[in-house]
C-alpha cells in the first residue's frame, strides 16, 4: 500500500490562503459578517493552539474548515438563536388537506388587527421555542443543524458519531414530537 502524502502547516500564509474562504463558509453559514469574522479568527487562533495535533493526514485547508464546523456549531450549541427558530421547516401531516411543510415566515399575511397579530407571532414562537428546547438534548441537536442549519448529512454522523439511518430516525422522532407539542400548545389554544 503506498503511503500517502503529508500535509504540512504554514500558518503564516493563513490569512493569505484561506481567510476569505473560511470567511465565505462561516458567512453562509451564520448570516452575520461581524460573527463570520470572529469565527474565522477563533478557528486560526485554535489551529495555532492545535498544531501540534495536526497529522498531516488532510491539507491544511481541510483541517482549518473542520476546525471553523467544529466552531460554528459550538456557536450553536451556546445559542439558540431566534432566527433559526424562525426558519424552521417541518412536515406536520404526511396526508389529508394539511398535507405539505410549515415555514413562520410564510404565514398567510392578515389584514387584521397588527397589535393583535404581533401577540400571536409571539405566542407562536415562544411555543415554538419551548418546543424544541423541550425535546431531548440529542434530538435538539440533530435538528437544528440538519432542519435549521442545513448541514449536510455526512458531516452531521461524523461530528455525533451516529449514523446516517439513526440521524433519520432521530430526525423523525424530533418531528413527531415537535408536531405533538405544537398541537398540545399552540394549535388548541
Amino acid at each position: 500500500m503506498p503511503s500517502q502524502q503529508k500535509h504540512t502547516l504554514n500558518p503564516k500564509k493563513w490569512i493569505e490562503l484561506y481567510a476569505d474562504y473560511l470567511y465565505n463558509y462561516a458567512l453562509i453559514r451564520v448570516n452575520n459578517q461581524d460573527l463570520s469574522k470572529d469565527l474565522v479568527q477563533e478557528t486560526f487562533f485554535s489551529g495555532l493552539k492545535g498544531k501540534g495535533n495536526f497529522k498531516g493526514l488532510a491539507s491544511e485547508r481541510t483541517w482549518l474548515v473542520s476546525i471553523l464546523k467544529r466552531k460554528i456549531i459550538d456557536h450553536y450549541r451556546k445559542i439558540n438563536s431566534i432566527k433559526g427558530k424562525k426558519e424552521i421547516r417541518m412536515n406536520f401531516y404526511d396526508d389529508g388537506e394539511n398535507k405539505g411543510n410549515w415555514l413562520e415566515e410564510r404565514v398567510p399575511i392578515s389584514w387584521g388587527n397588527e397589535a393583535e397579530r404581533n401577540i400571536e407571532n409571539q405566542e407562536l414562537k415562544n411555543a415554538l421555542e419551548g418546543c424544541i428546547d423541550n425535546l431531548p438534548e440529542k434530538y435538539r441537536m440533530v435538528f437544528l443543524l440538519k432542519s435549521v442549519q442545513n448541514y449536510e448529512t455526512e458531516e452531521i454522523c461524523n461530528e455525533l458519531d451516529i449514523t446516517a439511518s439513526n440521524l433519520w430516525v432521530i430526525i423523525h422522532r424530533a418531528r413527531q414530537q415537535l408536531r405533538r407539542c405544537l398541537e398540545d400548545n399552540w394549535f388548541k389554544n
